[in-house]
């Protein structure tokens, strides 16, 4: 056991950065207090995000499968659709979870404390709790976690639904299978801006099919609160405007890092321009005894980022040689095709320059697609032309946020093209369209005929 064992260390935050992080410090012996104001760890991700959109997600396929049944020979009748019970289920799928993590924390004696936390100096909190008092406590390193907090429109005051991200989308398409009419608007000229172009056609027609409108290149000009409805002004790229009315306006612009901590400018931690904590590579900030995970650090603002930022933190703490720079963090759309990718795309492949090679395989061409009926879908890789290692993997389709895992394993071991060609996938699975992409870079590829050229 290392002499940093026995240090005593606080989490500010109880999100999947902070709540990592914490327990991994409790399983190397560390005394350790994590702070968060929900009565139990799980963060935005578990009470108010991830979790719960992915349990309506999952009610919104199974509404959508059931209307496509008919395509099959099986028809179904309108559904019954009970929002009391639906929200009770999704209340219940965060109880267990959030309970679960309370009970975790229990059995690693991790003290938790619900409260906020302020920076009285670079060691001490002072933790206002949830009946009001106040404690002061001091440690001997301090992880910030705080998260990140939904981005606002200046010009918009009223309860707005725009933007053409993840969150937009994915809650889009619950409340359309719900049988909401939903229209769609974002500013740029594409949908899931950032991602290739390629894995957004074949979601952008389905959700065609779903939503009353997508508006791209326009913006929210104005909005009216009318008592029961709100008038939008919706503003075109080339100047031409339109008003529509809705129910109810979401906002899901982006987020922004929550680095406004109280006695944080008591430390030397340092805050950028885009109001990121600063940290090297050990998440270490310019406070040697303050360190900073998660979406509060930077991009990408993704849960599985935050944790295994956490854990580098911690074992950076107890004094190991680690550094957090992955080559892939993958990243996954929850909507129906599900649209994931990681390490380079083919996007920022352009943007810096660099020659690569990408090989696609349509799920067209799928066994497995086809008796799904989903044969929309597309597995590509990138690879390097010299080097023929795997340098991107993009997917759309059924699972793909399930099947890009194997693509960041790919990444991470420096697979060649060749090592996924010849690893024997089963048949017949979505799995096989990974195998089968690095066999159209060598012109061998068993169910299309793409033969090498050059």
């Amino acid at each position: 056991m290392s002499e940093t064992s026995n240090l005593n260390i606080a989490v500010v935050g109880a999100g999947p950065g902070g709540y990592a992080a914490a327990f991994l410090a409790a399983d190397l012996g560390m005394s350790v207090t994590l702070m968060d104001p929900e009565l139990n760890p799980g963060g935005v991700c578990l009470y108010r995000g991830c979790i719960p959109s992915k349990a309506l997600l999952h009610v919104a396929k199974l509404l959508e499968e059931a209307h496509q049944a008919k395509d099959w020979g099986i028809e179904f009748g309108a559904p019954k659709i009970d929002l009391s019970r639906l929200r009770s289920f999704k209340e219940n799928v965060v109880k267990k979870l959030t309970g679960g993590l309370g009970v975790l924390s229990k059995q690693r004696k991790v003290r938790y404390v619900q409260g906020r936390a302020a920076f009285e100096n670079s060691t001490t909190l002072t933790v206002t709790k949830a009946d009001g008092s106040q404690e002061s406590l001091t440690f001997d390193r301090i992880i910030i976690a705080t998260g990140s907090r939904p981005a606002i429109v200046p010009t918009l005051k009223s309860l707005l639904v725009v933007g053409g991200g993840y969150i937009g989308l994915e809650l889009g398409s619950v409340y359309a299978a719900l049988g909401t009419r939903v229209t769609v608007v974002e500013m740029l000229p594409g949908l899931l801006p950032g991602a290739d172009r390629d894995l957004v056609l074949p979601l952008h027609k389905r959700l065609e099919k779903m939503f009353e409108g997508i508006l791209l290149n326009t913006t929210v000009a104005s909005v009216k609160d009318e008592g029961k409805s709100i008038r939008a002004t919706l503003k075109a790229q080339d100047g031409n405007a339109q008003e529509k009315v809705f129910d109810r306006v979401l906002v899901s612009v982006g987020r922004k890092p929550n680095s406004e901590i109280p006695g944080l400018d008591k430390t030397r931690v340092q805050v950028g321009q885009r109001g990121f904590i600063q940290v090297n590579k050990q998440l270490q900030t310019d406070d040697p005894s303050i360190y900073a995970i998660g979406d509060v650090v930077g991009e990408p603002m993704l849960a599985h980022k935050a944790s295994h930022e956490g854990r580098v933190a911690v074992e950076a703490i107890a004094g190991h040689k680690v550094a957090f720079e992955p080559n892939a963090i993958p990243a996954v759309v929850f909507t129906d095709p599900e649209v994931a990718w990681c390490g380079l795309t083919e996007t920022q492949a352009q943007k810096e320059n660099r020659e690569v090679k990408v090989a696609k395989f349509p799920w067209a061409a799928s066994g497995r697609a086809v008796t799904l009926d989903r044969p929309e879908g597309m597995t590509k890789l990138l690879i390097d032309p010299q080097t023929e290692r795997v340098l991107g993997v993009g997917i759309v389709g059924v699972g793909a946020g399930e099947m890009i895992a194997e693509g960041v394993l790919a990444i991470e071991m420096a697979a060649l093209a060749s090592d996924v060609a010849l690893s024997i996938h089963p048949h017949p699975t979505l799995s096989e369209t990974v195998m089968e992409s690095a066999e159209v870079f060598f012109g061998t590829s068993t169910h299309i005929y793409r033969p090498k050229r050059g």
